[in-house]
């Protein structure tokens, strides 16, 4: 194992590129799926803010930044349901039923989506 102060970030880099491969991308999906990643990280740098710079205290001018960048959330979401012909309705509804299910399990904490 390497001293982290010495590490050779080319090897690595070498050795990462033995494993990767060009991966096709144009896909209707890919668009609406890098979208929704990028807005919803655009929320989420600014919620970071509200707790980093004013110890979580949420100001008017937050919730309207936040109302726009949650449009572009949903936008997203609502292309990639209609590229993969998903009816948003469904993915609300299957995620009702869902929580629901788990809180009748008593299991809404924990991690994986087999709970």
């Amino acid at each position: 194992m390497t001293d982290q102060h010495s590490f050779d970030f080319g090897a690595y880099q070498r050795a990462a590129a033995r494993t990767g491969a060009p991966i096709a991308t144009d896909h209707p999906i890919v668009y609406p799926t890098l979208g929704l990643v990028n807005e919803a990280g655009e929320v989420a740098g600014k919620v970071k803010k509200i707790f980093r710079d004013r110890q979580g205290v949420i100001t008017d001018a937050d919730r309207e930044a936040l109302t726009g960048e949650l449009g572009d959330v949903l936008w997203y979401l609502s292309e990639l349901c209609t590229r993969l012909e998903i009816r948003l309705e469904d993915v609300a509804t299957h995620n009702i039923a869902k929580l629901a299910d788990r809180a009748a399990r008593g299991v809404l904490g924990g991690d994986g989506d087999q709970r």
